[in-house]
């Protein structure tokens, strides 16, 4: 794509202009929380203003509530990650809990693994959490999902090339 097919500030600025004001209310029905909303309507418009969308848009609502959408189901996730997280520290002796700086990295961490995981299909997702967290066996999960050993061992290889990109990907 081109450099004048993309969207100009001037186009993003009119769109937010004309919009904004929509998306906040819009959000605000579905988050239940005013400056929530008004957070996600910014980023809706930084996303838009990094994306390569071609101009013009012919329903910005539509793609605006597209956008908008995919930052609240990114947030809602972020925020279980992060409960799950604090309910297993909550668990731990006094004491032994990590500092902030790993407790940031591992939520960075398990934010980029569950991102990854949500793209491969949901046999091959469960397959691996089923090894992974439950520790059952190659024969154990085919059993469980009513598929071949070979086919657990090609999903496993997939989520297992997922996390590895995952991991070496800074590199």
């Amino acid at each position: 794509m081109q450099m004048n097919d993309m969207l100009k500030p001037s186009e993003v600025d009119l769109l937010y202009q004309t919009h904004h004001d929509w998306l906040r209310g819009w959000l605000r029905t579905r988050v239940g929380c005013m400056e929530n909303a008004a957070d996600l309507a910014q980023d809706t418009f930084v996303r838009l203003l990094r994306a390569r969308q071609v101009s013009p848009l012919k329903e910005p609502r539509a793609y605006l509530s597209s956008i908008a959408r995919g930052l609240m189901i990114d947030q809602f996730r972020r925020r279980a990650l992060e409960r799950a997280y604090q309910d297993s520290l909550a668990c731990l002796p006094e004491g032994e809990a990590p500092s902030e700086e790993y407790r940031l990295i591992i939520l960075d961490t398990l934010e980029r693994l569950d991102s990854a995981l949500q793209q491969l299909k949901p046999r091959v997702r469960q397959a691996f959490l089923l090894a992974q967290l439950d520790g059952l066996s190659i024969t154990q999960i085919a059993m469980r999902l009513e598929v071949s050993r070979a086919t657990i061992e090609r999903d496993l290889a997939k989520a297992l090339g997922v996390c590895y990109r995952l991991r070496y990907a800074d590199l």
